[in-house]
């Protein structure tokens, strides 16, 4: 949730090379990545609509409520944690395995990421998501427009919330639509509610942390970055694949899986702090500087107070009470002048080595090996 939620979207689903005719492996892994997204949005409008349509015969307005939720879940994204749960399973089961059984639990995932958003947005009293407006303001903005009574803001919020909460609901209902055993539907329903119960986890430290920044440490931003993006995003989603490939715990892949999913998914968090400070709103679909404003502790901003000389340290002490952009702009400025950035920098460079590292010796499906090397990758050179 948090930054996370906002700038996982941008993660590409396959390595960021393109396919050539003389690589074709990466002409597979393109083509995997097209029929997975094509097929993962199908699933879910299908299922969406016939969701929305029981809710409108109870009522216009409560149809209108699940389209508009509808509508959230379905107006953009890469798919990332159904991409991670796919390679997840496809890395066991190989290449030539259908993916329709399983598509409804991977599909699921997207459902129980925008819930996270969607909460998120409200918690974090954002403006802005992928360059629009937020659901809880867009909400806000229509009972203005409608005249009705009371204050739109605490309308467009309570409405938000009711939302995320339909979508995790709705995630339970598709997850239970996968044509797997039972008795591997509940071991990935246990994986699924260990990633809910750790991204609550992850979110309630990310809250906590606004609150008491004074107090915080690397150590325990990096216990946010493990639980709020690593668990959610990349290492839960690949243990759900496994999961879904009937794969028991003791497996050798599990350990692999656990390894990558944690690197990969913390130097995904340090990309998103330094987003969170330096990153293009055209691109991000954020306001520039956002943490700043807020004065999260975030790994580059506690770094950046250790390096500060004390001339620095006093304007990163503003971090959370300033809000025009020059002064954003002069803040962020001076984070890159304490070394901080290129700490962080160091710190992803280090974790995808590691990733790299844990699929060397994994026993894997060749094309999720190149699939997985290929998003570690591609974790290190976001925009958004």
């Amino acid at each position: 949730m948090a930054n996370d939620a906002v700038a996982a979207d941008a993660l590409p689903v396959v390595p960021a090379q393109p396919a050539r005719d003389s690589d074709p492996v990466g002409a597979v892994l393109a083509a995997h990545a097209r029929d997975l997204v094509t097929a993962l949005d199908d699933t879910l409008a299908a299922f969406l609509a016939a969701e929305v349509a029981t809710l409108t015969e109870i009522d216009a307005a409560i149809g209108d409520f699940a389209t508009t939720t509808r509508d959230a879940v379905l107006c953009g994204g890469k798919r990332i944690r159904p991409t991670f749960a796919h390679w997840g399973w496809r890395g066991l089961v190989g290449v030539a395995e259908p993916l329709p059984p399983v598509l409804p639990a991977l599909a699921a995932l997207e459902l129980l990421h925008t819930f996270a958003l969607v909460h998120d947005d409200v918690m974090d009293e954002a403006a802005t998501r992928r360059g629009r407006p937020t659901l809880h303001v867009a909400l806000a903005a229509r009972h203005a427009a409608a005249g009705r009574r009371g204050d739109p803001r605490r309308f467009g919020e309570s409405v938000a919330v009711l939302a995320g909460d339909l979508c995790l609901v709705w995630a339970d209902r598709l997850m239970a639509h996968a044509s797997v055993p039972a008795t591997r539907l509940f071991e990935v329903r246990r994986c699924y509610d260990q990633m809910r119960v750790e991204t609550v986890a992850g979110q309630f430290l990310d809250v906590l942390g606004e609150s008491e920044a004074t107090g915080w440490s690397v150590d325990r931003a990096l216990r946010v970055a493990r639980y709020k993006t690593a668990s959610y995003t990349v290492q839960r989603p690949l243990l759900f694949g496994a999961a879904l490939a009937g794969v028991t715990a003791d497996a050798p892949q599990i350990a692999a899986y656990t390894r990558y999913g944690l690197a990969v998914g913390e130097a995904f968090q340090l990309c998103d702090d330094l987003l969170g400070v330096r990153g293009d709103p055209a691109t991000t679909g954020k306001p520039a500087g956002d943490d700043l404003r807020s004065g999260k502790p975030t790994v580059l901003l506690l770094l950046a107070r250790q390096l500060a000389t004390p001339a620095q340290r006093r304007a990163l002490d503003r971090a959370g009470a300033v809000a025009g952009d020059r002064e954003i702009a002069a803040l962020a400025e001076v984070v890159e002048l304490t070394g901080a950035v290129a700490r962080v920098r160091r710190m992803i460079d280090d974790r995808v080595a590691e990733a790299l590292a844990a699929l060397d010796g994994a026993e894997l499906d060749p094309t999720t090996r190149a699939a997985l090397a290929g998003l570690a990758t591609a974790a290190t050179d976001r925009r958004a």
